[in-house]
């Protein structure tokens, strides 16, 4: 059974940080490109961060550039998202995502789906 737990969100003050972390089983990992997702109230599914687990290629929206940090410790099967300097604008259910081999910044191109965590970051 293919399962993505998410873990590692909570309630921080704006400049803070929190770590992610995605833990896999079920398939084999490195064959996998693993990606994080968060949607806010009202708004859409967007996506934040993703590394191709075999390689370590990764992508990063604009939006968390010099900010956020996605790693892969493939001995673990898990994916971390380390967020600092957090903003109010970063509030969201923060959801991690696979698909075969390679990255992508569509959530719709994401075969299985985590639970999701939440992140709040108050001003």
């Amino acid at each position: 059974e293919v399962q993505l737990v998410e873990s590692g969100g909570g309630l921080v003050q704006a400049g803070g940080s929190l770590r992610l972390s995605c833990a896999a089983s079920g398939f084999t990992f490195y064959h996998y490109a693993i990606g994080w997702f968060r949607q806010a109230p009202g708004k859409e599914r967007e996506g934040v961060s993703c590394i191709r687990t075999n390689i370590g290629t990764t992508y990063y929206a604009d939006s968390v550039k010099g900010r956020f940090t996605i790693s892969s410790d493939n001995a673990k099967n898990t994916v971390y998202l380390q967020m600092n300097s957090l903003k109010p604008e970063d509030t969201a259910v923060y959801y991690c995502a696979a698909r075969r081999w390679y990255i992508s910044e569509d959530w719709w191109e994401y075969h299985y789906w985590g639970q999701g965590t939440q992140v709040t970051v108050s001003s």
